[in-house]
C-alpha cells in the first residue's frame, strides 16, 4: 500500500512541466467604447427633409501593443447621412478590445489582431451605431456584416504583390 507521500511525488504541480504555459492562446480580455460622437447638426429641421439620404460608411482597424502579451485592437467606424436638403447625422465610433495572446507565431498574431479580433468586436460596434442613429431620431442604421478574414487575406495578397513588383527584376539589380 502506498502512502500519501508516494502519490504526491507522482503528480507534478509545476504548470510549465505539463505544457500548460507553452500552449498557444488568444482571446478577448475586455471590450469598450474609447470614443463616440453623435451629431445631429440640423435638428429639428432635418426631420422634415423629404429626399432619400445618402449614407457614407468608412471603417478602419488599428492595433497597438500594450505589453508583449496584450494588444488593443481598435475598430473605427465613421458614418454620415446627407440629403439634398442638408446633413442628417454624423457618427464616429472608436470601439476597442484588449486582446491577450501568448505563444503564437508572428503571422498568427497578426491575423488574429487584424481579422479575428475585429470579427469578434464588430457585432457590438454595429449595435452601438444602430442605437446611436435611433437615439438621434432616425431609423436605426443596420450595418451589413463584414468579412474581415476575406479583407485581411485580400490586403495581405495586395501587399505581397506590391512587394514582388517593387523587387528588382533578375539581372537588373
Amino acid at each position: 500500500m502506498a502512502d500519501e507521500g508516494d502519490i504526491l511525488t507522482d503528480i507534478n504541480l509545476d504548470p510549465t512541466a505539463n505544457g500548460a504555459d507553452t500552449q498557444p492562446v488568444a482571446g478577448i480580455i475586455s471590450q469598450y467604447i474609447k470614443d463616440l460622437s453623435v451629431e445631429n447638426p440640423n435638428a429639428p429641421d432635418c426631420f422634415n427633409y423629404q429626399s432619400q439620404p445618402d449614407v457614407n460608411l468608412q471603417f478602419n482597424i488599428a492595433a497597438n501593443e500594450v505589453n508583449p502579451e496584450i494588444h488593443e485592437v481598435e475598430l473605427k467606424i465613421n458614418c454620415s447621412a446627407k440629403t439634398e436638403e442638408g446633413d442628417l447625422y454624423v457618427i464616429e465610433l472608436s470601439y476597442c478590445g484588449l486582446v491577450g495572446m501568448r505563444n503564437l507565431p508572428e503571422d498568427q498574431m497578426h491575423a488574429f489582431l487584424y481579422a479575428e479580433a475585429p470579427r469578434i468586436l464588430f457585432p457590438f460596434a454595429r449595435r452601438i451605431v444602430s442605437d446611436a442613429t435611433r437615439d438621434a431620431g432616425f431609423q436605426p442604421l443596420m450595418l451589413d456584416p463584414i468579412d474581415f478574414n476575406g479583407l485581411y487575406l485580400q490586403q495581405l495578397a495586395q501587399k505581397q504583390a506590391e512587394e514582388a513588383g517593387a523587387a528588382p527584376a533578375p539581372g537588373n539589380a
